[in-house]
């Protein structure tokens, strides 16, 4: 039985469609001891984690492997005096060591910091000070180390540093230093309610924000492993993420060990999307889930056969109905869309037991109760835009949703207010329940009288096959309020000219209604982006 069992009650339907799920964990619930030590005792062969790079090393580790090598990496940062609350940051890429840290770290008590390697020095000095590190755990690639010696340099403090696999200037070596350590680690008081992780998320505005949630997160992940990724007990699920971002803990580690699958991880550093297919039958992945961008470069480089592979999700960006068509027609599996955020777990998807849509967010999680509501505060009708929020049941309280942001108790009471969780994030219903989505509410383009979500519009744009990348905004406009406007890239072969701008406005404009048409566009070579890689629409509203 897989151990999730343990702490939650489900009922589904007779298509396996799950219809309502409760959780039920103790006081001191604690990822590190009570699944992954649990599994490794009860199976201890049980295959954990997958792991191959670009250079064609590869380990499979077992349940037992990883409770042997957290408890040796417990034991190493508890002897240089980290513990309970302490914060410490991960800069690990998709290095296998990422594993045993993150269930160290929730084994001690301590708060994991996720970070992806492309900060720059100011970026790591921010994180740094706001969150008070105590110690870092990074990676010898792409000059982090040389990077986080002049952060703390700048930053005036003094934190603890290690580094794995390879020797770095300044940093003690922990991989060499585990070799010495105890595999035995005795358990840590800690509480459920107890911070556990801490993510720093990019805005459209300002530094980004310090998410945190608490120990009983993962268990909050089971929705999205079973019932979304599909992921099933001894399977393989491969998600494409680098561990400085939430979606590694969507897909890459908690939900999946719940239910019992193995997860498969390709450690490289420069995107090439045909190298996936190659890794998903080599390994005989069962279930998959990548950002749009990938399934839109398979399609258009065309799919090889995966005869392994039974599930595919995708999320972070819409998805072209044209690229889940294909996709569907080439491999005869449907591509599920899902949505949430870092400060939450999934809160929609095209769910396990019904014929995913293409396009569409979904259906609400039965794990929350989700409502679109007007800037009245009030439900809104079927087919009307309004704002995804989350009603707990409990006043302020539901797991899988963060429990603070760092150091803003009034940023956390303003996305609180009313009693509700604000997302932030505008969508409409259709009459048969599925969920759009319509954008930002700050991306929203008014025009005419009519309010237009980008999304719309970008999707169409990207099928002219001029289009590599595109953000559609309003402008200032004196006859309809605002104008909708297009920022393109363009691929290879295309040049900027009035004759290619005409084209792609009458290519568009022929599949959009009117108020929808585009009436601008700029080409552009690159588009400003955080560093999560999404798009800055307030920068380009601001370019004159």
């Amino acid at each position: 039985m897989s151990v999730y069992k343990q702490y939650c009650n489900e009922i589904v339907d007779e298509n396996g469609r799950l219809k309502k799920i409760t959780l039920e964990y103790p006081d001191n619930f604690n990822f590190g001891y009570d699944v992954v030590d649990k599994i490794a005792d009860e199976t201890p062969e049980k295959r954990a984690l997958v792991w191959c790079n670009v250079e064609g090393e590869e380990h499979i580790f077992s349940f037992a492997d990883i409770k042997k090598y957290s408890n040796q990496m417990a034991n190493v940062l508890r002897s240089a005096g980290i513990g309970h609350g302490d914060r410490v940051m991960l800069i690990l890429k998709r290095h296998y060591e990422y594993w045993f840290a993150a269930v160290a770290l929730h084994k001690l008590g301590a708060v994991m910091i996720p970070a992806t390697h492309m900060l720059t020095v100011s970026d790591f000095v921010y994180r740094i000070k706001s969150a008070q590190v105590k110690a870092i755990v990074c990676t010898t690639q792409n000059e982090v180390p040389e990077k986080l010696t002049a952060a703390l340099k700048e930053a005036e403090m003094a934190v603890k540093l290690w580094c794995v696999g390879k020797e770095a200037e300044g940093f003690e070596n922990l991989t060499n230093a585990m070799e010495y350590a105890s595999e035995d680690f005795e358990r840590v008081p800690t509480l459920a309610t107890d911070p556990m992780m801490l993510y720093f998320t990019s805005g459209t505005t300002g530094y980004p924000k310090g998410v945190i949630h608490e120990h009983s997160y993962p268990l909050a992940h089971i929705v999205t492993a079973k019932y979304w990724h599909q992921a099933e007990d001894n399977g393989l699920h491969f998600t494409v993420a680098e561990t400085g971002w939430a979606k590694a803990s969507w897909g890459k580690i908690y939900g999946q060990w719940l239910v019992g699958s193995a997860v498969m991880v390709y450690d490289f550093d420069n995107f090439e999307p045909k190298q996936l297919p190659a890794i998903i039958n080599r390994y005989g992945v069962t279930s998959f889930c990548a950002p749009p961008t990938v399934y839109r470069y398979l399609v258009r480089k065309g799919i090889p056969d995966m005869p392994t592979l039974k599930h595919a999700t995708t999320a972070g960006e819409m998805l072209a109905p044209e690229v889940f068509r294909k996709f569907t027609e080439r491999t005869g599996l449907q591509l599920c869309e899902g949505y949430g955020q870092t400060e939450t777990t999934l809160l929609m998807a095209n769910f396990k037991g019904c014929d995913a849509v293409e396009g569409s967010m979904g259906t609400p999680s039965p794990f929350y109760n989700i409502e679109l509501r007007g800037k009245n505060g009030q439900p809104v009708e079927v087919g009307e835009v309004g704002e995804v929020v989350i009603v707990p049941e409990k006043a302020g309280k539901q797991p899988g949703v963060f429990t603070a942001y760092l150091d803003d108790e009034e940023q956390y009471r303003y996305v609180w207010r009313d009693g509700v969780y604000h997302t932030g994030d505008a969508a409409y219903m259709d009459e048969c329940g599925h969920y759009w989505f319509h954008g930002r509410f700050d991306d929203i383009i008014k025009t005419g009288g009519f309010r237009v979500g980008p999304y719309e519009v970008e999707n169409v744009l990207m099928e002219h096959p001029a289009v590599v990348e595109c953000s559609v905004i309003g402008v200032p406009d004196s006859l309809r309020g605002q104008a909708i406007k297009a920022v393109i890239v363009l691929g290879a072969g295309y040049t900027p000219s009035p004759e290619l701008e005409l084209e792609i406005k009458n290519f568009c404009n022929q599949k959009l209604a009117e108020y929808k048409w585009i009436r601008l566009i700029e080409f552009v070579t690159e588009m400003p982006k955080t560093i999560s890689g999404k798009i800055q629409k307030t920068v380009l509203r601001g370019q004159k």
